[in-house]
């Protein structure tokens, strides 16, 4: 039931067509995992608090250095040396008191991320590298639920969201493990893609539009153009082929 502060609060959302008070309720009973407190888990977690997620549990390690201010906007000058997690409570609570919020300082590895993730309805990859984020693709096939994937550099970014065992994987698309490397990237690419994803992810829990299934949306920022490509799953795949 929502308060006559929430009908208040998200009405300009609640009169969208096929949302109304019902795709509301869903949201504030929703539970989000967001794995990253940076530079795309900056406008995925402050978007989807602001849309009312009754739930959301941020997981991330790092400390804030002043290299990531010009992109990782829940983090400020006075922020630097802090827990990112201890930032993003900050913030996030005071964006949205009523909202249950888990900020978590730990690194996601084999060993935590099955029980990280267990009990929750999306996982969104907020991550800088492809090693975590197989993890991730493998916890939501594991929990059958599904994973919001978006990567940014420099001026380009993609999403694509998979639902297992109806669509393609993170590991029918990639191949392998890169070395990790410090990348460019200007701060409004992750705040474009971090966007996307996060109406995935409100389209996915109120059940409205169509989603990035079997499609990943390229975005190029130098030529300001959208691409799409389409997604087949790999009947090889090590992750999803079996389901």
């Amino acid at each position: 039931m929502l308060t006559p502060a929430e009908l208040d609060r998200y009405g300009r959302q609640i009169m969208m067509p096929g949302f109304g008070e019902a795709g509301q309720e869903k949201l504030k009973a929703a539970k989000v995992f967001i794995a990253g407190a940076g530079g795309l888990g900056s406008p995925i977690s402050i978007y989807l608090a602001n849309a009312g997620i009754g739930t959301i549990r941020i997981v991330d390690q790092d400390v804030i250095e002043l290299s990531n201010l010009n992109r990782q906007i829940l983090h400020w000058p006075k922020d630097v040396g802090r827990a990112k997690v201890d930032s993003a409570r900050e913030k996030l609570s005071a964006m949205n008191p009523d909202m249950k919020l888990e900020a978590i300082r730990e690194t996601m590895d084999e060993s935590n991320l099955y029980q990280l993730t267990e009990g929750f309805d999306v996982i969104v990859d907020a991550m800088d590298n492809i090693k975590t984020r197989y993890l991730l693709n493998k916890a939501a096939i594991d929990h059958n639920i599904p994973f919001v994937h978006g990567a940014i550099y420099g001026l380009e970014g993609r999403v694509m969201t998979i639902i297992p065992g109806k669509s393609a994987c993170l590991g029918c698309v990639y191949k392998g493990i890169p070395p990790r490397a410090k990348f460019p990237v200007l701060g409004v690419t992750p705040a474009v893609i971090g966007r996307i994803q996060a109406t995935e992810v409100i389209k996915y829990l109120t059940g409205i539009g169509e989603l990035l299934i079997n499609r990943m949306v390229i975005y190029d920022g130098l030529s300001m153009r959208f691409m799409e490509l389409k997604i087949e799953r790999n009947p090889d795949c090590i992750y999803c082929c079996k389901i």
